[in-house]
């Protein structure tokens, strides 16, 4: 639940699991550096990119070139509200945020929610370079309230009809107070003052490291006072380009008392709403999990925690013949068509790039890349809708999974899932060798869309095959979602069956 809580955002999603992996000893490598010579057999390491995408692996001590990849995808990003680049926004005497729907949210489930922001901050630091921050503000200072029903029609009662680009806009402040509080600059003195008194004890912790701008003073020295008026001098300059002119001050106020830096040293930002409900366990028997952004962070945590089990050390893989690895993407809410999504090229460039590096640097060679591609298998972890007691009839009758009674294999004969009859297989003998419950079986209604994964997008860009797999939940993509404790762990030990046995499996199939 820890993670889930301090995950409000796929910025945060990353960052968390970057901690995670690091604190197990995998090691941090980067995209833009060469990768000869600095993986090898038994290394355990992982990259991001964006901020909001990570690939993780372990190379088995018993690799050779043109081995396969074992891996498990999953994705980051949750629908949510998220500030638009001008966030400045009031009426009716109210100090508002301008925010635009991100994803296909049950938007209804946000109104008279305790809200607040996080996400990533562009500063200029005291040295007068950039740097990019997370910021995370745990206390509630938004909220989208609904209309009275006093003030309601009698067809306005009986059917909440939300119009997403005038209903959905928060509340942050009267006008009344604002005015009294002062503008952006007073917002700055506090958050100046701020980091001059609490600066040096500040704990390293989801605000990133503080950095260390404090309000010039007569004892302070020339380059200090130069450097602070440098960072004011760029941030008006970019209010004549019209970026600052078109923020909300209590806003980015707010968001400098959280880093404690000046209000001037802000750049940019891209924050989004999160609900400050933490996870909680529910059910008589404490068997469902509720908790935003169910859909997906459940299955990056399983992933991540899998992987970590698979490979705790060189020691533990010196017989594994495969690249284990876990992809968490960003954008799948939105397509995957981004740097940082499946659809980007992250995922063959991984491959090729972990190939040419554990070759010895030197060209590899197509037929190599392509028989570890073929050698390859993805599982797409992404949750499955659980039958609805109260709506039960929008399932089809013979495919309604149930929470605590295991995995879920999607299918589409439309390939908007990747599983098809082998794929399906290896996972249901996966779950036969872990002594797991069968996996229950998911397609949707004739009369009903379907959505898609991740599964598709990479097998078709990569050709490796893959399947489609889900722990069942309900209220998938409300504010707040539900899910079963128990198929938590089913799913961690689905994901460490597949990295522990499928290559032994897949040496049994015929082709």
């Amino acid at each position: 639940m820890a993670y889930l809580d301090k995950s409000p955002d796929p910025f945060h999603a990353t960052q968390n699991a970057c901690d995670r992996l690091a604190a197990a000893g995998f090691m941090a490598i980067d995209e833009k550096d060469a990768w000869t010579g600095k993986l090898a057999k038994g290394g355990r390491y992982y990259f991001t990119r964006n901020r909001s995408c990570i690939v993780a692996f372990a190379v088995g001590g018993a690799y050779e070139p043109g081995n396969g990849f074992k891996v498990i995808g999953a994705h980051t990003d949750s629908p949510n509200l998220r500030v638009k680049p001008r966030s400045k926004r009031s009426n009716a005497g109210i100090t508002q945020l301008s925010v635009e729907c991100y994803g296909g949210g049950l938007w209804h489930t946000w109104f008279d929610r305790d809200l607040s922001l996080s996400g990533r901050v562009m500063l200029r630091s005291a040295s007068g370079g950039f740097e990019q921050r997370l910021v995370r503000i745990p206390r509630p200072v938004l909220r989208v309230p609904t209309l009275c029903i006093h003030l309601q029609s009698t067809e306005e009662r009986e059917a909440f009809k939300v119009n997403k680009e005038d209903h959905l806009q928060p509340i942050l402040a009267t006008e009344a107070l604002k005015s009294l509080s002062g503008d952006a600059s007073a917002g700055s003195e506090s958050a100046q003052a701020a980091a001059s008194e609490g600066a040096s004890e500040r704990p390293l912790g989801e605000a990133g490291a503080v950095a260390g701008a404090e309000v010039p003073t007569g004892g302070e020295s020339r380059a200090e006072s130069d450097e602070t008026r440098a960072a004011a001098e760029y941030y008006d300059a970019s209010s004549v380009h019209g970026w600052a002119n078109g923020q909300e001050p209590l806003l980015v106020s707010m968001l400098a008392e959280e880093l404690g830096v000046p209000a001037e040293s802000i750049l940019d930002f891209e924050c989004s709403l999160f609900d400050t409900q933490p996870a909680a366990l529910s059910g008589v028997h404490s068997e469902f999990l509720v908790s935003s952004r169910l859909d997906n962070l459940a299955s990056c945590f399983v992933a991540t925690e899998a992987l970590i089990e698979h490979a705790p050390s060189a020691e533990a893989i010196k017989d594994d013949p495969d690249v284990s690895l876990i992809a968490l993407f960003d954008h799948e809410e939105v397509g995957s068509g981004s740097t940082s999504g499946a659809g980007s090229p992250v995922m063959g460039d991984a491959v090729r790039r972990i190939s040419s590096a554990l070759s010895g640097g030197g060209t590899l060679a197509d037929d190599v890349l392509a028989a570890a591609l073929s050698k390859s298998f993805v599982l797409s972890a992404d949750m499955a809708h659980a039958v609805h007691p109260n709506y039960a009839s929008k399932h089809e009758k013979s495919h309604g999974p149930q929470m605590n009674r295991g995995i879920v294999i999607k299918s589409n004969s439309n390939q908007r899932y990747a599983s098809n009859g082998v794929t399906s297989f290896v996972v249901r003998e996966l779950s036969r060798r872990a002594g797991l419950p069968a996996p229950q079986e998911f397609v949707v209604r004739n009369d009903c869309p379907c959505g898609s994964t991740i599964g598709p997008i990479i097998s078709a860009s990569t050709g490796m095959r893959a399947v489609d797999v889900g722990m069942p939940m309900l209220s998938m993509h409300s504010v707040r979602e539900v899910m079963g404790v128990a198929d938590l762990t089913h799913g961690k030990e689905l994901f460490a069956a597949f990295l522990r046995d499928f290559r032994e499996i897949d040496a049994m199939l015929d082709g």
